[in-house]
């Protein structure tokens, strides 16, 4: 039986056998890079949309935010790092394209804003001497009408002792007339017909005259109520006037004046986000496209 040779496969026929797996799994790594270099560069503009639309809602959401208690000046630094820093974000995000126009922007609006929250956080801090002063104008013009009362009072109580005093006389007065004409009328001749008809002249005088001043009486002490009511007006007026003026700037500091301008700060700065993204919507436009090449390769 005869030697046969072991048959050998050759060596290029086994590469040859081998290269096409290495090159497949080469090619599968290579397409499994590219589309995570893909899914990643396709992933950036959402990104970007949700932080600019995000970047937006939160503006908006400070710019309406109202304070429920007072004093507000509390709040406003709160408020201001709240903004600040969402400005300060969005710069960090856009650190590679953020311009001077921008930057410039924003700083006069939040220079604006701090200057107009100082003027109302003073008005504050006044508004709280103004509730002092308020209380005091209370108590004088509390104080003026109990003394004003206190006279009126007072008067009346005079007046009224006064016209007792003289009715009680009238009172007096007529019963002696109707006692001299009872003698004129009468049987009883004790006394003559001169000297009846000249007690009944003084009683009618003295009678005329307590009726007189009876009238005066009451009249003065109508001028008398008159003066003292203008003597009232003349001190409670001023301190009226004051007392209003009190209450309204208290009121005012009562309510968050500051809304309306901090508003329209955010409003403002909403704006000049969106300049800035019309500015630059080119060079993000070249920028995705720059990626993208990268990502290719």
């Amino acid at each position: 039986m005869g030697y046969q040779p072991r048959i050998k496969s050759s060596r290029n026929t086994a590469y040859q056998n081998k290269k096409p797996l290495r090159e497949k799994n080469k090619n599968k790594k290579n397409t499994n890079r590219q589309y995570s270099r893909q899914g990643k560069q396709e992933k950036i503009p959402v990104l970007q949309a949700e932080f600019i639309e995000l970047t937006l809602k939160r503006l908006h959401t400070l710019g309406a935010q109202k304070f429920g208690t007072s004093p507000f000046s509390t709040h406003f630094t709160r408020w201001l790092t709240n903004v600040k820093t969402i400005l300060d974000e969005f710069e960090t995000y856009f650190s590679i394209g953020v311009d001077e126009q921008f930057k410039n922007q924003c700083a006069e609006i939040l220079t604006t804003i701090e200057s107009q929250l100082d003027a109302y956080g003073r008005k504050e801090a006044n508004a709280e001497q103004e509730t002092k002063k308020l209380s005091y104008c209370k108590s004088f013009l509390n104080q003026i009408n109990a003394q004003h009362a206190l006279a009126i009072g007072a008067l009346k109580a005079q007046k009224a002792n006064e016209i007792k005093r003289l009715n009680s006389l009238i009172v007096q007065l007529k019963s002696d007339q109707d006692r001299i004409i009872r003698l004129k009328t009468g049987f009883w001749r004790g006394v003559s017909k001169k000297e009846r008809e000249q007690q009944e002249l003084v009683v009618i005088e003295a009678l005329n005259e307590k009726q007189l001043e009876l009238e005066l009486v009451v009249l003065d002490f109508k001028e008398k109520q008159r003066a003292l009511w203008e003597q009232f007006e003349r001190r409670r007026e001023p301190i009226q006037k004051q007392l209003h003026m009190f209450q309204n700037k208290v009121q005012a500091a009562e309510t968050d004046g500051s809304l309306e301008e901090r508003w329209f700060a955010c409003e403002a700065l909403v704006d000049v986000v969106n300049g800035f993204l019309q500015r630059k919507i080119v060079d993000v436009m070249d920028l995705n496209g720059f990626e993208s090449k990268n990502a290719v390769v």
